[in-house]
């Protein structure tokens, strides 16, 4: 089952957006090509397969409770670099959709680094 991948609002959609256009126009610098790069790649594993092995999909149960209990996953944008970058996502909000509602590094503060993650809003579907 393939999913259609929608990005949050506002931040996740400035941000993807941003990577898009400044690689387009060739004003990317090394960091943001690299980022464009594997979160593009991250976000074709994930509308082919959320549950690729190489993503490491799993929910993050504290972010499901901060997000009103739509449950919160987290795939691996990239691993065994400090700081790897990780991709929040959640089912929805229509049928075969997925939300990415926020791209962070790891965080290494074991037990408070739920709190220090920002989540994007969910664009409701079109009726």
């Amino acid at each position: 089952m393939a999913c259609s991948i929608r990005m949050g609002v506002p931040e996740m959609a400035e941000l993807w957006n941003g990577l898009r256009e400044k690689n387009r126009n060739g004003t990317a610098g090394k960091d943001e090509q690299a980022t464009y790069r594997k979160l593009g790649k991250a976000l074709r594993l994930i509308a082919e397969n959320p549950r690729h092995p190489g993503l490491q999909t799993h929910e993050i149960t504290a972010l499901t409770r901060r997000y009103g209990g739509v449950k919160v996953w987290q795939s691996y944008l990239e691993n065994h670099t400090p700081q790897a970058g990780r991709i929040f996502w959640v089912y929805g909000p229509g049928q075969n959709e997925i939300t990415v509602i926020g791209v962070e590094p790891h965080p290494n503060d074991k037990g408070n680094a739920c709190r220090k993650i920002t989540l994007s809003d969910m664009e409701r579907a079109k009726e």
